[in-house]
């Protein structure tokens, strides 16, 4: 951990390793760093011209969108294949190979900016240097998602390309009327149906700048401020080291979108913590697998999914945080139940407080770090765009990277709140004249970094940040490229409408055997593809049916989107528990076990929306007709809060004391009457659930008091 940052803001943080090379952030699929030498240098610098210009087209929005996604797509394949040949290749031809690529793929864009006009005149008409430019483009788009997300993702996307050119030999229902080369080419590398379709924009608008926001936040110290404030809220209590595990991945979910990542960040310091306390390895990795992939499901950023959907949609960002607050702060609460009931029954106590940070002192230290996060959340429930809100978000956060060194040259206290006060007014005055004067603002703040001496090395925080987010972008840019030949398929094939009339068949007799196809589908996608490319193909196949059964379309969409997430937990695969293992010293299988005994709520919760919305607060029903909508939300929270806690003592064993087997079944029929939602079940679990604590308190009160 790094040093606490002082009371004048975060001066430590902005005192980097100057080494861009010597990053330890890991990428999917990429060793970490850059690579050595020239090559490495260049490929640094390349990662931060992307992100700059990046920034420059969500800020000022010149650009027609099918260049920006172009460029977009053009700099994600150039700085993919870089990395590879610096990072992976063995030789220097193979080196030279995979920058040709990269400039090759560069040069894709490129065309599509040059020849813009012209492409939209030759619509239904492309030359051959269109379709010759269109095909590189797609085979380039599968071999950097193959090198960098690995064979599962390419290898589904190219079973829905290939049947778009044989699936007109198919039988029924899958035949289709056939397309030619050239109708192929076009549909998936021009226009915005294909690679540059909804999934890529996303990622071009509103996904890339939050990488790069959670980068900032990252170097400015916000990791430390959340592991300072977790170990001081939860670190003394019963099970502490899990807890702070806990605690640390949700506040963490507010601003990283990757969960295997953040297993490997956080995991480093809070699995040997939980192990050196007393929790076996295989629960201490599935602590913190649980903990980081729950992470995606917290808002703001909710792993960059939430824009996705928002798009999807086409309905308010806020509408999509609001429907995941609930659950989300149920899949902690439970994960801090288990870990509670875990420690109770291995008798492991929490860490000294004494030897603990006081939480209210790092934020007192740190609080500058909560201002840019605080301005991104009022910002994105002001009803600005998330473009809007991430581009200030971000400047804001630069504003205080580079405003902190001066500060701290400023001799007497007041005059370095009038510093301040003064910058903040400057930086805030975005909102009535606009982001030319946040500009200038973070320019004149750069140019006195650089010409003071001391605070030359802020800027280098700012340089490493810019690299790092577009490094941190790189899976998810190129998952969202290739998942578009999935779309794309979907929109020029029909086949989708076959796959949505079969969950309608089954749901007509049976809602949840279809949910329970639709979970299954999602399990089985999620073994080789990240939760983004799962919740969009899944997405586009199961949320029109589910909806069509009467289910909320917001709720079918967080439906997919959860069990993408638990697709990370489940075996065989489980990509966040096997990232865990090296950690734990388990393997794991074992991991993943423990991940799925800790992550009950992730499994039941959405089954339990579908039947009740309002724990979504979607639509209410009988009891909100006649009690009021808060009622309903209050009685669905607190049965399902009972549920999944007596689910947890049935699973675990213990409560107030270790539970005997008869104890343990009645708390598990509890759980699952009060889960389900059939007549007379919510009854039923209600007293069966006093049944059991009754039942339990007396025997610990007697097996405690002698005769």
């Amino acid at each position: 951990m790094k040093d606490p940052i002082p009371a004048g803001g975060p001066a430590p943080a902005a005192q980097p390793r100057l080494d861009p090379h010597a990053e330890a952030e890991v990428s999917e699929g990429l060793p970490p760093g850059f690579g050595t030498g020239l090559p490495g240098r260049i490929a640094f610098w390349l990662a931060v011209v992307f992100s700059l210009f990046q920034l420059w087209a969500a800020a000022y929005g010149t650009l027609p969108s099918q260049i920006v996604r172009a460029m977009h797509v053009g700099f994600l394949l150039l700085l993919g294949f870089v990395l590879i040949g610096n990072l992976v290749a063995k030789t220097r031809a193979g080196q030279a190979f995979f920058w040709a690529l990269g400039i090759l793929g560069f040069l894709t864009g490129i065309y599509q900016w040059v020849e813009y006009a012209p492409l939209i005149r030759r619509t239904g008409f492309l030359n051959q240097m269109d379709l010759v430019m269109g095909t590189i483009l797609i085979v380039l788009v599968f071999e950097g998602a193959r090198r960098l997300m690995g064979w599962p993702l390419a290898v589904i996307a190219g079973i829905f390309l290939a049947y778009c050119f044989l699936g007109q030999h198919l039988p029924a229902p899958f035949i289709h009327r056939g397309y030619g080369f050239d109708q192929i080419v076009e549909h998936f590398a021009f226009g915005t149906e294909g690679i540059y379709g909804s999934p890529i924009y996303v990622s071009s608008a509103y996904i890339f700048i939050f990488v790069v926001f959670a980068a900032f936040l990252e170097r400015a110290g916000m990791l430390n401020l959340f592991n300072d404030f977790a170990l001081g809220m939860v670190g003394h209590v019963r099970g502490g080291p899990a807890q702070v595990a806990t605690l640390s991945s949700a506040l963490m979910g507010t601003i990283s979108g990757s969960g295997v990542a953040n297993v490997v960040a956080s995991g480093q310091f809070t699995i040997p913590m939980m192990k050196k306390s007393g929790f076996r390895p295989a629960f201490a990795g599935g602590v913190e697998a649980t903990a980081s992939m729950g992470g995606q499901i917290m808002p703001p950023v909710m792993g960059a999914v939430a824009f996705i959907m928002a798009e999807t949609l086409n309905v308010p960002y806020a509408q999509v945080v609001k429907a995941a607050i609930i659950p989300a702060m149920l899949y902690f609460g439970v994960v801090f139940w288990m870990v509670w009931l875990q420690a109770g029954r291995d008798d492991l106590r929490g860490l000294p407080r004494e030897t603990l940070p006081n939480p209210w002192h790092a934020v007192r230290d740190q609080w500058p770090l909560v201002l840019p996060l605080a301005a991104l959340v009022y910002l994105l429930f002001a009803g600005y765009t998330p473009i809007f809100a991430g581009t200030m978000g971000l400047a804001l956060v630069t504003v205080l990277i580079l405003g902190t060194p001066l500060a701290a040259m400023i001799g007497p206290f007041a005059f370095r709140m009038v510093f301040w006060v003064a910058l903040g007014l400057a930086a805030a005055s975005f909102m009535r004249y606009g982001v030319n004067l946040l500009a200038i603002v973070i320019a004149g703040l750069m140019v006195a970094c650089l010409l003071l001496k001391g605070a030359r090395p802020t800027v280098g925080i700012v340089r490493d940040a810019l690299a790092q987010g577009a490094r941190n972008a790189l899976p998810v840019g190129m998952a969202c490229a290739i998942v578009g030949i999935v779309i794309g398929t979907l929109t020029l094939t029909g086949i989708a409408s076959t796959f949505i009339g079969a969950i309608i068949a089954i749901g007509q007799n049976n809602l949840f055997l279809s949910l329970l196809l639709t979970m299954l589908t999602c399990l089985v996608l999620g073994m080789g593809i990240p939760t983004i490319p799962n919740y969009i193909i899944t997405s586009s196949l199961a949320g029109p049916a589910l909806q069509e059964l009467g289910v909320p379309l917001l709720v079918s969409h967080m439906f997919v989107f959860y069990f993408g997430i638990m697709a990370d937990l489940t075996p065989p695969v489980a990509l966040a528990c096997f990232a865990a293992a090296p950690i734990a010293k388990s393997t794991g299988l074992k991991i993943s076990m423990q991940a799925i005994r800790l992550a009950a709520a992730g499994f039941i919760i959405p089954f339990m929306a579908v039947y009740t919305p309002s724990l979504m607060l979607q639509d209410g029903g009988a009891i909100a007709e006649a009690y009021g909508y808060p009622v309903e939300v209050a009685f669905v929270l607190l049965k399902t809060v009972l549920g999944v806690g007596l689910w947890g003592v049935a699973v675990v064993g213990y409560l107030l004391d270790r539970t005997t087997l008869p104890e343990r079944l009645l708390a598990l029929a509890a759980g699952v009457s009060l889960i389900l939602a059939l007549p007379g079940s919510d009854a039923a679990g209600f007293g069966l659930a006093l049944v059991f604590v009754a039942a339990h308190w007396l025997r610990v009160r007697r097996k405690r008091v002698p005769a």
